[in-house]
């Protein structure tokens, strides 16, 4: 690998990226709150709400290869390397959402390329599939707290 080529690479980030800082602003508006990368938790989701037993991944349409999106290109040179690389990312993908799921969690995947727009109009429209009316009724975990006396 060249010395521009591994600088280059060396600038792409995996935490705090654009278009999670954009996500977590929005949900911090909007009243959520959450912990970032988990390390406890399958494959360090970006964004955990504990809360709400959910997790939510903001992928790179670009390394996590986003089905028929333009900015999924594959590189025009070492493409077996990439093809391994990309196959790589997306088994780890599919695992690590199945073992979330297995320990009852939500997972919602949100996509760059539909967040990267710079008005927060893409974001909300992309985001109210977890509107707090959805998830403190859709998907919140039950609470113990807050049972009948039929059931003592």
């Amino acid at each position: 690998m060249t010395h521009t080529r591994s600088w280059i690479m060396a600038q792409v980030r995996s935490t705090n990226t654009e278009p999670e800082r954009r996500v977590r602003s929005w949900l911090w508006r909007h009243g959520f709150r959450f912990r970032r990368h988990v390390k406890g938790l399958p494959g360090t989701p970006d964004i955990v709400l504990p809360k709400y037993k959910t997790v939510i991944d903001v992928r790179g349409c670009f390394w996590h290869r986003h089905p028929d999106c333009k900015i999924a290109t594959m590189p025009k040179s070492r493409g077996k390397f990439w093809w391994k690389k990309f196959n790589a990312n997306v088994a780890r993908d599919i695992e690590n959402e199945r073992r979330l799921k297995a320990l009852g969690w939500n997972v919602i995947v949100l996509w760059e390329c539909d967040i990267s727009d710079d008005s927060l109009r893409a974001i909300e429209k992309t985001l109210t599939a977890i509107s707090p009316r959805k998830l403190r009724y859709d998907t919140l975990a039950p609470d113990p707290i807050f049972h009948s006396a039929a059931e003592e």
